[in-house]
């Protein structure tokens, strides 16, 4: 698929805040952002495979929109995985955003605006453009797909590291086709 990050590597995150397996990618992927290539540009996307995951990722939006992401993204995840949490609705949602000191009418005029509209729409076709199989799933420069569980040892625990290895060497060879 096309990118829209021009010379730069484009790496997609595809998440739901209610996926068990993306929030316990949280901590490795953050030590990844921290060191990954000056040339790429990441982005998150939040994933919808049903209506039910539309309340989480009109949240994410209005986070977006109101700045809020990197304060936060993390506190959504511990939210729901473990203070157990339920946000699956506009209204436990605004009352969680409330909770956390955010103007309550502000957080729901934006959750309500034309442009999380916009963009929770722009998920949905994403989500089906990629034919994302499932959460978490990084997607590179528009050409591959990594899932975490590429990297289960055989204990089925997941190698956060070797998945990261991963990544970092479908970024190189996307940048090989970027002609660097």
């Amino acid at each position: 698929q096309p990118t829209d990050s021009g010379n730069k590597v484009e790496v997609l995150e595809f998440f739901w805040y209610g996926c068990p397996h993306c929030f316990n990618l949280q901590p490795s992927l953050e030590v990844w952002l921290k060191r990954k290539p000056a040339d790429v540009d990441f982005k998150r996307v939040p994933a919808i495979f049903q209506d039910s995951w539309v309340p989480l990722t009109r949240a994410y939006y209005t986070l977006e929109a109101m700045g809020l992401v990197d304060k936060l993204h993390q506190e959504m995840f511990a939210t729901l995985h473990k203070q157990h949490v339920n946000l699956k609705d506009a209204n436990a949602i605004f009352d969680w955003a409330a909770g956390k000191g955010i103007d309550r009418k502000k957080f729901t005029d934006t959750y309500n605006s034309f442009g999380v509209n916009g963009k929770t729409q722009r998920s949905i076709e994403l989500t089906r453009k990629f034919d994302i199989p499932g959460t978490p799933a990084l997607v590179i420069d528009g050409k591959f797909i990594a899932s975490p569980s590429m990297t289960m040892k055989s204990e089925r625990v997941i190698d956060y590291d070797r998945y990261f290895e991963v990544v970092d060497a479908l970024v190189a060879e996307s940048r090989k086709g970027k002609g660097k």
